[in-house]
């Protein structure tokens, strides 16, 4: 396809057409994110540049154009409160690719347009870094790149097929390259590029507050909220308890957490057995919170522990991390200051009068407090209380209310009730949220922790034991804790759900599925977008490369990009097409004739030379007369000629 002289370049109908419908492919994923009226107003801008091209509708004037960019820039504004951020900076870029659009007129234009949606097919990946999301890009660049064909090319109707076509075989020839630079090029520590603040705007998982139905909210949710791979097996579920944010300020209906202390070593363990080591990785919360299993003993300088035993990360969790932790299952927290049996001890004034009189008889009957405790949990067991995730509204006092009428609820609401019997009975208690259980993905052989995983269960401190777990929604739903979500709400959750059993052969082949594609999904995860600084470092060295060398990555880098170079050349000189095949053929016949000694002279035609040969050799002229009659009407006749497979067969019939 020749290059075409700028001057000479022309918006047709084709090109218009490819440049519009390569920047729409682009802005899809954006659409159901943006105000409709950003996704019309890129459409009109669009058409109008393609009826302009086909039907010669007149173009806005240049006064115009500035005045609709100022409006665009002002409903930007108007709609997200700034023209800065993530958001709001992708919403302009939307609507004012549509303007560039409409003002293409020279190739330069062209380029810019085509280069600014290479630059849009980049925001995709600031809302999800998922495999969909990257195979959908690819087959957007393979577009752009016959886009660039298009308008770098003077012949009409190649057809849409082979533009891609040829598009593919560009990608495709630089994949080699790209999967080098990739492994190779040194990666610094941390994240490639800092998101917007806005860029977590969308994460859901557990709150700073606990309130009723706030974690309930949670149950049905199948979003990831970290995966576990374990050194060893795998401790049993009804272990698997993921200690988060902890809470013991209260007002009567919400529960809070007391300002941290973090320390950078872990505190005093009682109890302390054999450490379980296992790699979390979390999916983006906004938050620091680390969900670690109970009870963590690990802290450093990215990770920090609190008086409360949570882990925190020095930074917010913005992006999908991945920590290296160990905890003791069996070791119990020994230490209670004096503001903590204070605050565990606080109960609002004027708040849960019933529930506050019924502790007090329990604790005067009791003759000792695992006893009291033990009646609490008693209680739960046989009265008629329900686990379910969709309780009443509680309108009046949240405690007295579950307690004494509803007494239907999901785990924040026994949690909150059993804290307030606790305290109201003098033995200090918090509530503990995070996650419970998980399900073991056994193709990559790890857990996976769910939002609707999320639970909330309640500490009390026995003199002489420390801080023990006590979870009241065990004594209710003892399933939730053994078999976890599906097992206790098969109707809401799971295979169930589509109505078959749980246990059956399409629910086994669905949950084989889940897994295989979970695998798939983490792999990705890991080796993708999250191939950092680490991991680079971790594969270099199974070949004994020293990845904090940076002469030993350019030395790789090099040696690599350059053997790929050679070796490309080498492969595209073999598949080097005959230019002129015909010609090739009449060569191996003039080769054939030299062995006899009638060279060719530089200067003498296929029917000159042909006359010459037959004086010489007459007994070969019957052949020569063949092989000059079907090479010239190949090479010059305007009309119909025979194939060029009767010219190669009359060339190796030749044997002079």
């Amino acid at each position: 396809m020749p290059d075409l002289e700028t001057r000479d370049w022309k918006p047709t109908r084709e090109r218009t057409l490819w440049l519009a419908a390569s920047l729409a492919l682009v802005l899809l994923p954006h659409a159901p994110r943006m105000p409709l009226w950003v996704s019309l107003g890129f459409v009109v801008l669009a058409l109008w540049r393609i009826e302009h091209v086909t039907r010669g509708v007149r173009l806005p004037s240049r006064w115009t154009r500035v005045f609709l960019s100022a409006a665009i820039m002002a409903g930007i504004l108007a709609s997200y409160g700034t023209l800065f951020g993530r958001d709001a900076g992708i919403a302009a870029l939307a609507v004012l690719s549509g303007m560039k659009l409409l003002e293409t007129d020279t190739l330069r234009d062209a380029y810019a347009t085509a280069f600014l949606g290479f630059f849009v097919i980049i925001t995709n990946f600031l809302y999800s870094q998922s495999i969909a999301t990257g195979l959908y890009m690819l087959l957007v660049v393979v577009v752009m790149t016959a886009t660039l064909i298009v308008i770098n090319s003077s012949q009409p109707g190649l057809g849409v097929r082979r533009r891609l076509r040829y598009a593919g075989t560009l990608i495709g020839q630089s994949l080699p390259f790209m999967l080098v630079l990739f492994v190779l090029f040194p990666r610094i520590p941390g994240p490639l590029w800092g998101l917007p603040k806005d860029a977590q705007s969308a994460t859901t998982g557990l709150s700073d507050k606990m309130s009723p139905g706030n974690i309930s909210q949670l149950g049905l949710s199948t979003a990831v909220a970290f995966r576990v791979e374990f050194d060893g097996p795998i401790p049993p579920v009804s272990r698997l308890y993921w200690r988060g944010p902890v809470f013991e300020d209260t007002d009567g209906r919400s529960w809070t957490a007391r300002e941290l202390q973090l320390n950078r070593r872990v505190p005093k363990l009682r109890g302390r057995n054999e450490p379980v080591y296992y790699t979390t990785t979390l999916e983006p919360h906004d938050r620091h919170w680390i969900f670690a299993l109970d009870v963590p003993g690990t802290a450093n300088n990215a990770i920090r522990i609190s008086n409360d035993y949570q882990l925190l990360a020095t930074k917010r969790v913005r992006q999908r991390a991945q920590f290296r932790l160990r905890s003791y299952l069996d070791a119990r927290i020994p230490v209670i200051t004096p503001e903590q049996r204070s605050a565990s001890l606080a109960l609002p004034n004027g708040f849960h009068p019933r529930a506050r009189a019924l502790a007090e008889e329990w604790r005067a009957n009791a003759a000792s407090v695992d006893g009291f405790v033990e009646r609490a949990l008693q209680h739960f067991r046989a009265e008629p209380f329900f686990y379910t995730l969709r309780p009443p509204r509680l309108i009046g006092d949240p405690v007295d209310e579950f307690l004494f009428q509803s007494r239907r609820g999901f785990c924040e609401y026994y949690a909150a009730a059993f804290t307030v019997l606790m305290r109201a009975g003098g033995v200090p208690a918090r509530i503990v949220t995070g996650y419970q259980g998980g399900e073991i993905n056994p193709l990559g052989d790890y857990l996976i922790v769910r939002q609707r995983d999320a639970h909330a269960w309640v500490e009390v401190w026995l003199e002489g034991r420390g801080w023990v777990r006590v979870d009241p929604t065990a004594a209710v739903s003892p399933q939730r804790i053994e078999l976890g979500m599906d097992a206790t709400l098969p109707a809401r959750i799971g295979s169930a759900a589509f109505g078959f059993e749980p246990r059956g052969p399409i629910a086994k082949l669905m949950r084989g599925l889940n897994h295989g594609w979970d695998t798939v999904n983490n792999s990705w995860n890991q080796w993708v977008p999250g191939y950092g600084h680490i991991r680079q470092k971790g594969l270099l060295g199974r070949f004994g490369l020293d990845a904090s060398d940076w002469r030993i990555f350019a030395l790789c880098l090099s040696l690599a990009l350059i053997s790929m170079a050679w070796g490309a050349g080498l492969w595209l000189l073999r598949r080097a097409p005959i230019s002129d095949p015909a010609l090739e053929a009449y060569r191996r016949y003039c080769a054939k004739l030299s062995r006899l000694g009638i060279e060719r002279r530089h200067a003498e035609g296929p029917s000159d030379f042909a006359e010459r040969v037959s004086r010489t050799r007459p007994e070969l002229a019957q052949y020569v007369r063949r092989v000059t009659e079907l090479y010239i009407g190949i090479r010059y006749a305007k009309g119909p000629h025979a194939p060029l497979r009767d010219l190669r067969r009359a060339v190796g019939a030749f044997r002079p």
